[in-house]
């Protein structure tokens, strides 16, 4: 099939496109226009704009814009070429010509569409006849008022292996096993796959029924499944398909969100309470496919899970499921309900307000993840805070997009920070002076002395040139902190911050950090050969690309102090090197004093850094 641009462009002209989007919304009549309250963003004064000499809708306040299909795709969730179908059939125009296997299926869909629509019919008929008290009862029970009840389309199906056949003979056997209506078991005469049960149609994006749910309604059957669904078929496909999308997708865009529960009844719990945007999965966890069909209609769907422990690991799961997916601007936020209950209780129990009050609670997916392995295992002894770690950055490693995958990390990392190496009560000691960020000379001991004058600009960028990503004023803290050990409970929490790139480094300072929570004596001497043991190497001389520092071999309280200057520039540098790109860039943007001042006050931040690094640092050859 070939779609030409003259096609399309003939399809256009042939649509009312105001006669197509008031069908959804209401439209007024505006001059040469018409003008509606825009369906994707919530207003009260008409900012949508319909033109239909042009072609196109147009929305002053959120920016939304495009054609007839471009309705179609983003307010009905329809797929592109489900659309063109859509708009095609409206205009009276025949799609462009098929290949031969193509319309072949097109045709067979065609006709299971017809026996699947047969069906509904019947199942509504036996819903209203004798046999379908029991059916009727329970939808009593559940309090779904009649308008719920036939927009959903409830029926029954008779408790007989033969009613559905018998009620549609005029369609051959082989169609009715295909549709998923009959079973066949080891050449035995076909029967009714549903039989006395509460019936549930489930459509396609074009409304067009396409498989069934069915609820048990007689207890005594106990072997039976309580909810069975259609199997796959040429029409149907569970892992694809999102019950009630069809309905909700215009309304998750009225309401800004779009909710994902996790059965049927949930669906139709929630629209009878006036919350008409929820989905639901069909019988299996949320799928890649169904994520994605999501975010056409919703950058940020919110699911909705039980408070139970099933529920909590459904929500791990899609959590799993959704990471590798991430793109920018697009994720999930998940809501977990008060253990016991579901939507429905929820909703008839406390109203549709608590109801909207739990969804307004939606927590971020990286919430959901940290949360969900804090809680997985306890957190007693220094190998179970590895393996938090360890299963953390196991899920970022299965997020594609480089950016999110760099944000999961450090946020992840961070948090694990806070929660391995906790702030501790530490020795109290005189604070600097107030004269400058980092001052030489002995902190808190004999009398101040002014810090010594700044480096050229020249000479500071060249030592920012030496010291490069900052990898060799790190490798030389580690070696200070392996000839000090004492000073690692005073600076772990700072420490935790660092994320070192090399791995080689990385690996040296968690052991370092874990060493220092076991317990064992802070001695230099006993932490040596643990390392070794542990082929874990200590940076030497020249990792330090030629810079010398005292705290890496004096013992003494300005070595002392140095190393804690030396552990706050390798956490501020890189800190100050990104927000000062960030200014610049927004200077350039901008171009107004405020920007240009917090660029100024940036530069003179990193260039005060620097200063005080190359004071440190004692060169072998001069800069």
């Amino acid at each position: 099939m070939s779609l030409t641009p003259q096609w399309l462009d003939e399809l256009r002209n042939r649509i009312s496109l105001s006669g197509v989007i008031g069908r959804s919304i209401r439209v007024q009549k505006a001059g040469r226009e018409f003008k509606a309250c825009c369906p994707f963003h919530n207003e009260k004064t008409p900012s949508f704009t319909i033109n239909d000499e042009k072609g196109f809708y147009h929305c002053f306040g959120c920016g939304a814009h495009g054609d007839v299909i471009r309705w179609m795709t983003d307010h009905q969730g329809l797929p592109f070429i489900e659309a063109v179908k859509e708009l095609a059939a409206q205009a009276g125009m025949d799609m462009p010509e098929m290949d031969r296997q193509a319309a072949q299926r097109a045709q067979a869909a065609k006709s299971l569409h017809d026996v699947m629509q047969a069906a509904q019919e019947f199942f509504v008929s036996s819903l209203k006849g004798p046999g379908g008290e029991q059916a009727r009862a329970y939808l009593a029970s559940r309090g779904f008022p009649e308008r719920i009840q036939r927009e959903f389309g409830f029926g029954y199906a008779p408790d007989s292996r033969t009613a559905l056949k018998e009620a549609l003979g005029q369609f051959p056997e082989g169609m009715l096993i295909e549709a998923g209506l009959q079973i066949v078991v080891d050449g035995k005469a076909p029967y009714d796959r549903f039989r006395g049960r509460l019936m549930l149609p489930i459509a396609d994006q074009r409304g067009r029924i396409i498989a069934f749910g069915g609820r048990i309604l007689t207890a005594e059957k106990t072997d039976a499944p309580k909810y069975l669904n259609s199997p796959d078929t040429p029409l149907f496909d569970k892992g694809r398909t999102l019950y009630n999308l069809h309905r909700a997708a215009p309304a998750a865009r009225s309401a800004a969100r779009i909710v994902v529960v996790e059965g049927y009844m949930d669906v139709v719990a929630l629209a009878a309470a006036g919350i008409a945007e929820a989905v639901a999965p069909l019988g299996t966890a949320l799928t890649e496919h169904q994520i994605e069909r999501l975010w056409r209609v919703t950058e940020c769907p919110t699911l909705c899970f039980d408070g139970d422990a099933a529920g909590q690991r459904a929500a791990m799961k899609a959590v799993t499921r959704a990471l590798p997916l991430l793109r920018p601007g697009h994720s999930l936020r998940i809501v977990t309900l008060p253990d016991g209950m579901d939507p429905d209780d929820v909703v008839k129990k406390r109203g549709r307000e608590a109801m909207l009050d739990l969804l307004g609670t939606a927590r971020s997916l990286v919430d959901v993840l940290w949360d969900g392995e804090r809680e997985a295992a306890p957190l007693t002894t220094p190998e179970d805070k590895a393996g938090l770690k360890a299963r953390l950055l196991a899920h970022c490693e299965t997020i594609q997009h480089p950016d999110i995958k760099t944000l999961y990390r450090r946020e992840l990392l961070d948090r694990f920070g806070e929660l391995a190496f906790a702030r501790r009560e530490r020795p109290a000691f005189t604070p600097r002076p107030s004269g400058g960020s980092f001052q030489g000379g002995q902190r808190g001991r004999g009398p101040w002395k002014p810090a010594p004058p700044p480096l050229p600009a020249a000479t500071a960028t060249r030592l920012q040139q030496k010291v490069g990503s900052g990898d060799a004023l790190l490798a030389a803290v580690l070696a200070g902190l392996v000839t000090h050990p004492a000073a690692l409970p005073r600076h772990g929490e700072a420490l935790a911050r660092i994320h070192p790139a090399d791995p080689g480094m990385a690996a040296l300072l968690d052991a370092l950090l874990a060493f220092a929570e076991s317990g064992a004596p802070l001695e230099s001497a006993a932490l040596r050969p643990i390392l070794a043991e542990r082929q874990l190497r200590v940076p030497s001389a020249d990792d330090y690309d030629g810079l010398r520092f005292g705290f890496v071999s004096e013992a003494s309280a300005t070595a002392l102090d140095e190393l804690a200057e030396a552990i706050e520039l390798v956490v501020d540098l890189p800190a100050v090197e990104t927000a000062l790109a960030q200014a610049t860039e927004r200077f350039e943007t901008e171009l107004s004093d405020e920007s240009f001042a917090e660029q100024q006050r940036l530069r003179e931040r990193r260039l005060a850094l620097l200063t005080r690094l190359g004071q440190m640092a004692r060169t072998r050859a001069s800069l």
